[in-house]
């Protein structure tokens, strides 16, 4: 565990009100919550990386209609992927913020 998982840890057991059992369980799905979270950036951040390649790619200047169809085939593709990584960093943000709140609630579960 790093640092930073001390640290986030540590202020996940001070909002949840001890040590006890269900505080130490809060703790748990906290963190893991937020490691889900932090995946799902770093995926979405994979995708830029990708969609980077696609914009190098439609750059080629082929004047064939085989290279258009290229070209529209990767602007399409783009596109999809751009709305997928817009909704995961959506998701990573919503999936943060709940890994938050869960630290700070006393009861167990979500």
């Amino acid at each position: 565990m790093d640092m930073e998982e001390d640290n986030v840890l540590s202020g996940i057991l001070m909002a949840a009100g001890g040590t006890d059992l269900d505080s130490q369980q809060c703790i748990s799905r906290g963190a893991e919550v937020q490691k889900l979270g932090w995946r799902m950036s770093v995926c979405a951040d994979q995708a830029d990386a990708v969609l980077a390649k696609l914009a190098q790619l439609q750059l080629e200047q082929w004047e064939s209609p085989a290279g258009r169809a290229y070209r529209t085939t990767l602007a399409l593709q783009a596109a999809s992927l751009r709305r997928g990584r817009d909704a995961l960093r959506e998701a990573a943000a919503a999936t943060l913020r709940h890994a938050r709140n869960v630290g700070s609630k006393p009861q167990s579960g979500f």
